[in-house]
């Protein structure tokens, strides 16, 4: 697997546990095993779904795969 592919799972993950996360959350509500003062501290404090770290690890692969580009260029 190449980096591009291990940032797709990567974030794949994420996403699903994400997901699962807030199913679960929802399911808590619904049945009402949440108190208030834990939903207010939830959505004051949400966890972003893209971090600075994914975002600079999506740049360099694409200077990565831009790089690689240009040098298969300049070989044909």
């Amino acid at each position: 697997m190449d980096a591009r592919d291990r940032l797709i799972i990567a974030l794949y993950a994420q996403l699903k546990a994400e997901r699962q996360t807030r199913e679960t959350l929802e399911w808590v509500i619904r049945n009402g095993g949440l108190s208030t003062d834990v939903l207010e501290a939830i959505a004051a404090d949400p966890v972003p779904v893209v971090t600075s770290d994914d975002v600079a690890a999506v740049e360099k692969i694409v200077a990565l795969d831009e790089r690689r580009r240009r040098k298969l260029q300049s070989h044909n």
